[in-house]
């Protein structure tokens, strides 16, 4: 059986800060309370990345949290992950799905309404859309889209709406009351002098 969107995506990485380590920003995010770990690091080979993917796999699912690998549906397959989430460069979703079946979760990137529109068509359990606010965790081409888009995207997709870029405990309440389903955070928590209480503010923010 397909596992559920989760609301809280606490986005792991080692190159907004150098303190913590995928593993140990997982551990504390998923003490604060997030339901859901997707592992990205596009600089490392496809080796480690599976045997960092793989202890993360053992801690989430012992802890009951979902894994979504960043870009990689065949690092998803190796370690047992429970999905992949695609940029709009990454494999096409029909192709992930083909290679991972039909019980993981696929989750697509989106900066218009008509890439999100696409996505959905395409799929997709989830879209994650953004960047919503300025970011400096990932090199952007566009300006931040704001709440309106969101809304918008919000208002014509039957499938969950993940927002991502910027997002804080201070700038959350227009996020939710957007519509989305939920929120996908880097740098609020791995960036955070405290991550696992960060992830605790910015969960009972959504809630």
């Amino acid at each position: 059986m397909k596992p559920s969107v989760g609301r809280l995506h606490v986005i792991t990485d080692e190159h907004v800060q150098h303190r913590f380590s995928h593993l140990r920003i997982a551990e504390l995010a998923i003490a604060g309370g997030a339901d859901t770990i997707q592992l990205r690091d596009k600089s490392v080979g496809s080796k480690a990345l599976i045997q960092t993917a793989k202890a993360m796999c053992s801690l989430c699912h012992d802890a009951g949290v979902l894994l979504i690998i960043n870009d990689r549906p065949d690092v998803a397959m190796a370690v047992g992950a429970d999905g992949v989430h695609l940029g709009q460069n990454d494999v096409p979703i029909p192709v992930a799905r083909a290679l991972i079946g039909p019980s993981k979760l696929i989750g697509g990137s989106a900066s218009t309404l008509g890439e999100a529109l696409q996505v959905q068509k395409e799929g997709a359990d989830y879209v994650g859309f953004g960047h919503i606010y300025a970011t400096s965790s990932k090199i952007k081409t566009g300006p931040p889209q704001g709440v309106g888009p969101l809304r918008s995207v919000c208002e014509a997709l039957h499938i969950p709406v993940v927002a991502i870029g910027g997002i804080t405990t201070d700038n959350m309440g227009p996020v939710v009351d957007a519509g989305v389903w939920g929120v996908a955070v880097v740098g609020s928590v791995c960036a955070a002098q405290d991550p696992k209480r960060a992830t605790k503010q910015l969960k009972d923010a959504l809630q």
